[in-house]
């Protein structure tokens, strides 16, 4: 059974976040969570929200139908770190010019999939 959470519309580029989604891809949750509690990124600590929000997905018994899940047995299956929408805004320059400024934003998916039924 996978257990899925997203945080849409992140104020972070997705460029900065990917390599964090790498580290813990394929890895147990709770050392994902290990790896990530170390890191002095700011990114790290919104894929960490992410992970724990499908933890919490995974305890709940209306998600799980009923059936127990051990917690320790889920695998971070899916990483994904898509770009969203840009705040366009324009910084005034020499000359009368004007530089587009893009803040990114991106969707950062997590998917934890349980170990021991495969």
């Amino acid at each position: 059974m996978a257990f899925r959470a997203s945080h849409r519309f992140a104020r972070i580029s997705a460029r900065k976040v990917r390599p964090l989604a790498d580290l813990i891809r394929g890895k147990f949750a709770d050392e994902a969570l290990d790896i990530l509690r170390y890191q002095p990124q700011r990114g790290a600590r919104m894929l960490e929200k992410v992970i724990n929000s499908a933890l919490g997905s995974a305890q709940d018994p209306d998600q799980t139908r009923g059936k127990s899940v051990d917690i320790d047995s889920l695998v971070v299956a899916e990483a994904r770190v898509d770009a969203g929408p840009m705040f366009k805004r324009v910084r005034p320059r020499a000359r009368g010019m004007a530089y587009l400024i893009k803040k990114r934003m991106s969707h950062i998916h997590v998917t934890l999939e349980d170990m021991s039924e495969s």
